[in-house]
């Protein structure tokens, strides 16, 4: 295989919330890290559960933060989740999407028919897609639920409970799950990182990734041993501050305040001499 006719380069999978920045701001030393890493020859991916955001907005958020990147090399768990449902409905199958435009543009990409909570087209879906979004509320947590009670397939896009902000931890996409699983009494399939839905879309994509960063050891941990690569902690997100989850014991392969400090030690452990 190659990219643009070259050899293929090593791939870094890197996560973005918390990992690239925080809510709207930008984290100190990732810009750099991520320009260490491509200078040595590396190529870094960027692998998001936050499935709110369009490809376009998740290129335009690493612009901001000065990261250049193209639509491939973003893969979301709305696109992972749109992947999972295509196992068992067809294009045109009707999916409710209680979740942002991230997974809608996945849906549409994947041939599905997505509805609307403005209008009564809710009623009657064979899918309900659940992913983070701002808009959640007692009507889309009640038509969702119904969904769910009368049959719909139940796919998640993850399960993570919260994600850094700006100014601390806000609630995560499995906190907007659990209620939805909870009023429509079953679990969901689930999507995204750590699941094999997400690590089959990273293979097919990327092929043989050599290494994950991430800030959050139960999902980028996690997903690092389903990949079969090593985990890479940052300490600029869960873990650190907020505390949410401590650093594992035995402790990853590498750990480091943010990419800035880490990229060295990537850079001599998968930079090809």
């Amino acid at each position: 295989m190659s990219e643009a006719g070259g050899p293929l380069r090593p791939v870094v999978c890197c996560d973005l919330d918390g990992v690239v920045w925080r809510g709207e701001t930008p984290i100190e030393g990732a810009a750099d890290g991520i320009t260490q890493l491509r200078d040595a020859g590396l190529r870094v991916v960027f692998l998001t559960n936050n499935s709110s955001g369009r490809v376009a907005d998740n290129v335009a958020r690493l612009a901001a933060c000065g990261v250049d990147a193209a639509p491939d090399d973003v893969a979301s768990s709305a696109q992972a989740a749109a992947a999972l449902l295509s196992r068992s409905h067809g294009p045109g199958t009707r999916v409710l999407a209680c979740a942002g435009p991230g997974v809608v543009e996945a849906l549409v990409a994947a041939g599905f028919v997505t509805t609307n909570f403005d209008s009564d087209d809710t009623v009657g879906a064979a899918a309900v897609v659940v992913g983070w979004h701002r808009d959640f509320d007692f009507e889309r947590l009640r038509r969702a639920a119904d969904a769910v009670r009368s049959g719909a397939t139940f796919v998640a896009t993850n399960l993570d409970p919260t994600y850094p902000g700006s100014d601390g931890l806000l609630p995560g996409a499995g906190s907007i799950v659990a209620a939805v699983q909870t009023a429509g009494g079953r679990p969901p399939e689930v999507a995204g990182k750590p699941e094999a839905a997400m690590a089959a879309l990273v293979r097919a994509r990327y092929a043989d990734p050599v290494v994950m960063i991430g800030d959050r050891p139960s999902t980028d941990g996690a997903f690092a041993a389903a990949l079969g690569v090593p985990f890479a902690l940052v300490l600029s997100g869960i873990v650190g501050s907020d505390g949410e989850e401590p650093v594992p014991e035995p402790a990853p392969a590498f750990v480091a305040a943010d990419v800035g400090a880490l990229a060295p030690q990537l850079v001599r452990a998968f930079a090809r001499a």
